[in-house]
């Protein structure tokens, strides 16, 4: 099936600045979400922390970038992870992507925040943004866009986790995630937790437990 997120005959995904170069589109695509995740961190987005407040935080950090930004991928994904042996992660199906969203948002929400321990809440931060990142919700920007959401959402209940272990760690945060989902029908459970709740444990700056 034809990618119609990219320009035909080519790797680049379609963009509003028309840029058809991938490397110069990685460039500026870096430059407008590094501003606007800025705004985020100083005004955070309002909404409720259900499927439709993700959309919009999606929508907010790629609008100078993508037409699609804050809109739900129409074609299912595969991604060949080095660190998965060249298997991929088994994203959500695209019909399932609102209802597996949800349901790992409802958890997040219900979870008791502040009677845990920093470990306890580290576990458990690890285990919401893992579960939302594997819906894998967008054709491009999962990683930044769940981790931001999860950030704000971690503020919102006090974790008050350090965004700049996150953002200058960005490649093994991903890989860590990658590792935490390698969850396999014909496979078994190969996931690997401890690094995702390593560099979440070592986020985490609230004071008072």
């Amino acid at each position: 099936m034809r990618d119609i997120y990219l320009y035909e005959d080519s790797d680049v995904l379609k963009n509003l600045l028309n840029i058809k170069d991938k490397t110069l589109l990685d460039e500026a695509e870096a430059d407008y979400v590094t501003y606007r995740l800025k705004e985020i961190a100083m005004c955070p987005l309002p909404g409720d922390y259900d499927y439709a407040h993700l959309l919009k935080m999606h929508q907010y950090i790629f609008q100078d970038i993508y037409e699609w930004a804050g809109k739900q991928r129409k074609l299912n994904i595969y991604k060949e992870e080095p660190v998965l042996g060249g298997l991929s992660v088994d994203y959500s199906d695209l019909f399932d992507i609102p209802k597996d969203s949800e349901r790992v948002l409802s958890e997040m929400r219900d979870k008791a925040w502040k009677s845990m321990d920093k470990h306890e809440a580290a576990i458990q931060f690890s285990d919401s943004l893992a579960k939302l990142w594997r819906v894998h919700p967008f054709r491009e920007g999962n990683t930044r866009t769940t981790v931001t959401f999860c950030c704000q959402y971690a503020d919102a209940v006090g974790l008050n986790p350090n965004r700049e272990l996150f953002e200058d760690n960005a490649q093994y945060v991903r890989t860590a995630l990658v590792a935490y989902n390698a969850v396999f029908d014909d496979l078994g459970n190969k996931s690997k937790p401890e690094y995702l709740i390593k560099i979440v444990e070592d986020s985490i700056t609230r004071d008072k437990w």
